[in-house]
Order: structure tokens, then sequence, then C-alpha cells
């Protein structure tokens, strides 16, 4: 097991899971927690004496996460259940999604910030609905690493024929929906068959374990470098006899690298200046880079306040008033065109009328048609959107981070929608 040193110093990745009901996720969680030496011995004694009273005939690692299935079942917690583990090369967040189609809301919720998508297949179907459906939200979400765990190869004999057939329908599927580095891993997590450990059952398999591919995934360079963006979150003005001239912009890097010296525009007003400075509590940094938290002093001292945002003038987000977007319907109230709502757009929130219902995705085809009079819970739609202030916003393709927001219902305060920018005017 990892000391409490190597988790602190080691990278955060989060993964989403998805899959069909039967897929075998709890199995293949249980199986990652199991291997990697993350459950105490008490709740190992719980599994084994549980298995053996339901006649499993095995130690039935899918309880581990079953517990909280039930929960959830139930009402009593959220949907997306998170568990963490870790290993020498990395930690680990794991959003266990629910896969029916009636929670596209969750799986949204709990992709939404993963770095990886673990879509379970099991080897005896190939790809499914299901299958194209989490495939589909993979690509929407620009989520940059996916991998396939083709489970239950132990039902198909270890067959390398048909792990190769369910392989190319998995790479068609891809290319259709486009996704982003598309790895399949046959295992079978029932019994630990290239989950952590490799596997003497497929000696035709000569690639790495699940696990070993998603400690060996490069995450820096997911970070988009290019595009200088900051929302500003907060104005420090300490007014200390000691600080009593200090005005910085804190915030978090959303892109680009941060250096003084640079030029500045202040957007939405266009004010421009330079980089003086870029603060943190133990002293002035050469650069800043993403996702780093910072305090950004300017040469000038122009109006700059939360929910500005601080870009590269020679390369600057669009100013906004008009949003074509991507959205991921949450509320239980159905969409009508006209609706009046609130968009919270990173640190800037700001009124917004539903100007168009443009189109629907038909979850079970993934082809678009034309929008319905109203849009109903999980729906997945292009919606154009008129903004009472301009934001400034990137296509979600190119800048996760400002092509992104959320849909806030006004008299409730509920977040009813996500949304991912495809254009703006």
């Amino acid at each position: 097991m990892a000391t409490t040193e190597q988790m602190m110093q080691s990278e955060l990745m989060r993964i989403v899971t998805a899959g069909s009901v039967d897929d075998g996720k709890s199995t293949l969680i249980g199986r990652l927690l199991y291997d990697t030496k993350q459950i105490m011995a008490d709740q190992l004694q719980h599994i084994e004496e549980t298995s053996q009273r339901r006649g499993d005939g095995y130690v039935n690692l899918a309880l581990l996460t079953d517990g909280l299935r039930a929960e959830r079942e139930q009402g009593i917690t959220i949907d997306v259940a998170y568990r963490s583990f870790v290993t020498p090369r990395r930690r680990f967040q794991l959003a266990d999604a629910p896969g029916h189609v009636q929670y596209t809301r969750n799986m949204v919720t709990g992709a939404s910030t993963a770095e990886a998508m673990v879509i379970l297949v099991d080897a005896r179907l190939g790809v499914i609905e299901q299958t194209r459906r989490h495939s589909y939200i993979g690509a929407m979400l620009a989520i940059p690493h996916i991998v396939v765990a083709v489970n239950k190869m132990d039902l198909v004999e270890f067959s390398e024929e048909r792990f190769r057939e369910v392989e190319a329908d998995l790479k068609a599927l891809g290319a259709q929906v486009d996704l982003h580095d598309l790895k399949a891993i046959p295992i079978s997590a029932l019994s630990g068959d290239n989950v952590v450990d490799r596997t003497d059952a497929m000696p035709w398999y000569d690639g790495g374990t699940l696990l070993e591919h998603l400690e060996g995934v490069e995450l820096a360079a997911d970070r988009n470098v290019t595009d200088r963006r900051f929302p500003v979150q907060w104005v420090v003005r300490p007014m200390t006899d000691e600080h009593h001239d200090y005005r910085g912009y804190a915030g978090q890097v959303a892109s680009g690298i941060w250096r003084p010296g640079d030029e500045v525009v202040v957007l939405p007003s266009g004010s421009r200046t330079r980089v003086a400075s870029v603060d943190t509590l133990d002293g002035q940094l050469d650069e800043a880079f993403p996702p780093q938290s910072v305090t950004i002093r300017l040469e000038d001292n122009i109006d700059v306040s939360r929910g500005d945002m601080l870009a590269d003038p020679q390369n600057a987000p669009t100013v906004a008033r008009e949003l074509t977007a991507r959205v991921c319907w949450m509320g239980e109230k159905p969409l009508e065109a006209r609706a009046k709502l609130s968009v919270k757009h990173t640190t800037r929130a700001t009124r917004a009328i539903v100007e168009e219902l443009v189109s629907v995705v038909d979850i079970h085809t993934l082809e678009e048609r034309e929008a319905p009079v109203q849009l109903e819970l999980n729906d997945l739609a292009v919606v154009r959107l008129r903004l009472a202030e301009p934001l400034a916003v990137d296509p979600f393709a190119r800048n996760q981070v400002t092509g992104s927001f959320i849909l806030i219902d006004e008299a409730t305060n509920d977040t009813v929608g996500a949304g991912m920018v495809i254009s703006a005017e």
C-alpha cells in the first residue's frame, strides 16, 4: 500500500466508470480496490462472510460497492458514488455513475470533471445501445482518454477472435462519435485477469493491464497551455501598512502559461495592460499554468472585478451576447423556448433567455433530430441562448473551462442544465 507521503506527492487522476447493469462494474471497482490493497481487514472479513452466507462460492468483490448502490436506489444519497484509491504512481478518484438512460444527467455530472472514462462491455454481448450512449457522452464532454474494459473474457474462453471482433466494433464507434485516445483491454474482473495484475490466460494480448494503462496516461499533455485565460475570482486588497498599495486578482488558471511581462486584455471591458507579477503565499512565480491557484498583479491600476476575465489580447475569447450550445437538461420541469434562466460561467453569472431549441439527440440512435416543443429531463439538445450581459467564452472543443456553463432556475436556485459552447456571437 502506498504511504501517506506518496499519496500527497502523486498526481490525481479523475475517472468515471460507465456500463450496463450486468457488465460487472461493481466487481471491477471492487477488484481495483482489493488488488491495490485499499480494503481494510474488517471490510474484507465482512465481504467474505456475506459471500459465504449468500452461497456465492467466491469472494464477491461487488459487495464493496453494492451497499452504496442500494442506498442510491432508495434515494438516500446522490446518484454518483465516489471512491478513491492510490498506487505508488498515482492517486485516483473514481466516480461510479449509474448506467440507465433515465440517469443521463447523473452520468454527465460524474463525467464532467473526468480525465478518463472506463466503459465496461460484456465480451459476450459486445457493443450495445448503452455502450453507444456512454461513448457519445464521453465524446460530448471531450474526455481526453477512453478505456473500454472488455469484461467477462472468461465466459468466452479468453478468445482472441471474440476480443478482436469487439475491438473492431469499438473502433468504428469511436470514429463515429469522435472519441479521444480509445484503448480496449480484455479483462475478467471476477478473477482479476488484466485488471491490476497481468494474466497467463490471454497470452495473445501483449498490452498492459487496466491499472497500468491508467497509471501511464500523460495528464499534463491534456491541459490547454496555448490560450491564456484567467477568470478573476477575488480582488485582493489587504489594506495593511505593509501592503497598503497592493492590488491583485486571485483565481485559478483556466488555461495558458502566465508570466510577468505578458500582455493582458481585461474582458468584457477591453482594457489592456501587462502582468506585473504572479504571486502565491510562498512568493512570486516565474510562471503559472493550469490548474494552479495564484494572484496576478497588473502594471496599471485599471478597473477589474470578480467575474472579469484576463486573457491574451492576441488570442482572446469571444465576448458574446448569443450562444449556441449543447445542453444536458437536468430539470424535472421541461424546458421551453422563451424560458428565462441564469447562466453561471467560470466566475461570472448573468441572466439569459432561451431563443430557440435547435435540435435534440435521439439517445437510441445518436442522431440529431428536430427539437420538440420542450426538452424533458435527461434530453441532450442544441439550444440558442441570448444573454443579458456579455460572457467571454471559447468553444468547448477548444477550451473546456471557458466553454462550459451551468443553467440555474432563478426561482428555486436549482441547477437545471449543463452546457457546452458550440459557437458564440
